[in-house]
C-alpha cells in the first residue's frame, strides 16, 4: 500500500499541532517581559539568560513562549496582530459576571503599566477593552 506523503509526517506526531514561540521586539526586554508575565500568569524561562532579550512561558507548558528581543528602533504604528486575554473563559457567558471579570484584569493591568485606550460595548453588553502595554502595543482584555 503506498502512503500519502501529505499525512505521512502529522500522522507520526499523531494529530499534535506545531510547537511555536510568539518573538516580540522590545525597547526594554525584561521590563516587557515582566509586564506579560503578569498579565498571563507566565513565568521567566528557566535557563534563558541572554542581556540583550528576556522569555517567559506558561508554567504549566500549554501556551507559547513569548520571547522579547532589544531593538534599537521604537514602534511605529497599530499592531497588525495582537494578543486578547480572555479572562471569561469560553461561552455561555453571565454577562454580569464577565463584564466584572474584564474590569477587574483591566484595572489589574493598568497598576502593573498598560492603559486603558477604549471601551467597545456589543448591544448593551462591554465586550472589550483596549489597552497598550508599557511599550504600546495594543492588546485586548475580553
Amino acid at each position: 500500500m503506498v502512503q500519502d506523503s501529505s499525512t505521512t509526517t502529522r500522522d507520526s506526531v499523531q494529530g499534535m499541532a506545531t510547537h511555536w514561540t510568539l518573538g516580540c521586539d522590545a525597547a526594554d526586554p525584561n521590563r516587557i517581559a515582566s509586564f506579560w508575565a503578569h498579565a498571563l500568569g507566565y513565568v521567566a524561562e528557566p535557563g534563558y539568560d541572554d542581556p540583550e532579550g528576556a522569555s517567559i512561558v506558561d508554567p504549566d507548558g500549554v501556551g507559547p513562549a513569548i520571547g522579547f528581543l532589544r531593538v534599537p528602533e521604537s514602534k511605529k504604528a497599530k499592531n497588525r496582530m495582537h494578543i486578547d486575554i480572555r479572562v471569561a473563559g469560553e461561552p455561555p457567558w453571565n454577562m454580569a459576571e464577565r463584564e466584572q471579570l474584564i474590569r477587574a484584569k483591566a484595572a489589574d493591568l493598568v497598576a502593573a503599566g498598560a492603559t486603558a485606550v477604549r471601551e467597545e460595548v456589543y448591544g448593551e453588553h462591554l465586550g472589550h477593552i483596549v489597552m497598550v502595554d508599557p511599550e504600546g502595543n495594543e492588546f485586548c482584555v475580553a
